[in-house]
């Protein structure tokens, strides 16, 4: 398992965190938002069912905003805008 963060465009990145479980996932996407500027997009994917609510509860303590959020098979997408 291999933690992917990388920018897919200007503005615009991803992060593959799947097979992580609780507290992981949130510390991830905690630090890949703080290495991006605000207005900022990231696509995060996991696969652990109770990081969904930690990560949302993260983003709107923060003030980040979740534009998407999607289950595709075992996996959750979340698509998030720092604030």
């Amino acid at each position: 398992m291999a933690i992917k963060f990388e920018k897919v465009s200007d503005g615009n990145y991803s992060l593959d965190i799947r097979g992580y479980v609780c507290p992981q996932p949130q510390l991830y996407t905690k630090k890949s938002l703080e290495k991006m500027n605000e207005g900022e997009i990231v696509k995060v994917v996991f696969d652990n069912p109770s990081s969904a609510e930690t990560i949302a509860q993260m983003c709107d303590q923060a003030g980040h905003d979740i534009l998407e959020r999607k289950q595709e098979g075992g996996e959750i997408v979340m698509v998030i805008k720092k604030g």
